[in-house]
């Protein structure tokens, strides 16, 4: 069997409207001859009435809210529902289909309620039900433990399911229908001559997602890239193609000049607080006192450097006062730089090439934009800067290396 794994998320899903796309673009590919799974995620988002944070918030205005199992039964019905409502629609116009819960299609995860892990999937279900020429509906999201609990997978969780079930069942490529025509140079909202993407590496895509293109979730992408299943990030109102994410050595399928692109793209991710705190060279136990007292208060830190006489970090500005109460108490001076945000320039062909941070610092400073730190990686270079310099930052930068050409 040739089988697609179509993966549409809430907003695909949200009204009617949306919902003959979706219809749309299962009929094009069953008219290809493809055998079909399509993952399904909740409707809408916060506000509409069967979104996963509706059903949170129901429960928590109440005061006490739900211990994680329960509230694993709770949110998975958004999936549910969804799925109905889909399978209801493809009943009208006669698509033979059957719906499948995450523990049905053969998810099988730990007991990690509301973040579970993946542990074997078994797809026996699916193919039985493939073999009948039935599109399969599967609810995203979600899984099974092994003792029979309803388990989800945590944010993101249905860009999970739709690649571990391509990789599962061998399929021909997974594609992923946003609100977006795929990956984008820059977020079009702040570049207005953002260009689309035909094709992106696996590691690229994993650091546009890790640092806030909240297009697909980068575990997804790891997944896919550990089997190289190719993956699609295409638009639910359009029948463009979309950006196609695959390993290096393919690249060129698409696109001649890919060698020639050093970088593929700039992304931000705003509301960060760098922290300083200055060492001694004979303080050599500080360093382990502070992250670990991050640790220990379940503070996500970011963005580290780390040298004899400070040590910096980032921290999200909700978490800033919090952290910085944790290093008073300990006797420390922490110095907080508040409302400032990581932008991020990223490509595959960085690594080796001279003068990439050089660009970077001559385009902000052209900007007068200070940088208060930096970082790199062999695909990705860092800086940070001032909130309110952060636009002026992503537009600076994607002029400079010519990404709107």
């Amino acid at each position: 069997m040739n089988i697609l794994v179509q993966k549409f998320g809430g907003t695909s899903v949200a009204t009617k409207e949306m919902r003959n796309l979706v219809l749309h673009h299962i009929r094009r590919e069953r008219n290809k001859g493809y055998r079909l799974v399509v993952v399904i995620s909740a409707m809408g988002r916060r506000g509409d009435p069967y979104a996963t944070d509706t059903f949170l918030d129901l429960v928590n205005m109440e005061g006490a809210g739900l211990e994680a199992r329960e509230q694993d039964l709770l949110v998975s019905c958004g999936e549910i529902i969804s799925a109905a409502h889909l399978s209801s629609l493809l009943n009208q116009h006669e698509i033979r289909n059957c719906i499948l819960t995450g523990g049905q299609a053969g998810i099988i995860t730990n007991r990690q309620f509301t973040n579970a892990q993946i542990q074997t999937l078994n797809p026996k279900r699916i193919l039985e039900e493939l073999e009948l020429e039935k599109v399969v509906i599967v609810t995203g999201f979600q899984g099974q433990s092994r003792d029979g609990e309803m388990t989800t997978l945590g944010r993101g969780g249905s860009d999970t399911t739709a690649t571990a079930l391509g990789v599962a069942l061998s399929a021909e490529r997974v594609d992923i229908y946003t609100d977006v025509n795929g990956i984008m140079t820059a977020d079009p909202t702040i570049v207005h001559d953002a260009t689309p993407l035909e094709e992106v590496t696996y590691t690229e895509m994993c650091n546009f997602a890790f640092q806030g293109a909240k297009v697909i979730h980068p575990h997804a992408v790891e997944i896919a890239m550990q089997s190289n299943l190719p993956i699609c990030v295409r638009s639910v109102v359009s029948d463009q193609p979309g950006t196609f994410v695959v390993s290096r050595d393919d690249k060129g399928r698409f696109t001649a000049d890919w060698q020639h692109r050093i970088i593929t793209g700039v992304t931000q991710m705003a509301n960060l607080t760098q922290i300083k705190v200055p060492t001694r060279r004979e303080q050599m136990d500080i360093q382990l006192k502070v992250f670990k007292s991050m640790a220990e208060n379940g503070i996500s830190v970011d963005f580290i450097n780390v040298n004899p006489s400070e040590i910096a970090y980032t921290v999200y500005d909700d978490l800033a006062d919090q952290a910085e109460r944790i290093l008073r108490d300990m006797e420390m001076e922490p110095k907080l730089c508040r409302h400032c945000a990581k932008v991020s320039v990223i490509g595959a062909g960085i690594a080796g090439v001279p003068g990439v941070m050089a660009k970077i610092v001559e385009a902000l400073t052209e900007e007068d934009i200070q940088i208060y730190q930096s970082a790199d990686s062999h695909t990705t270079i860092w800086v940070l800067v001032r909130g309110e310099d952060m636009a002026r930052s992503v537009r600076a930068l994607h002029r400079k290396f010519g990404l709107h050409q």
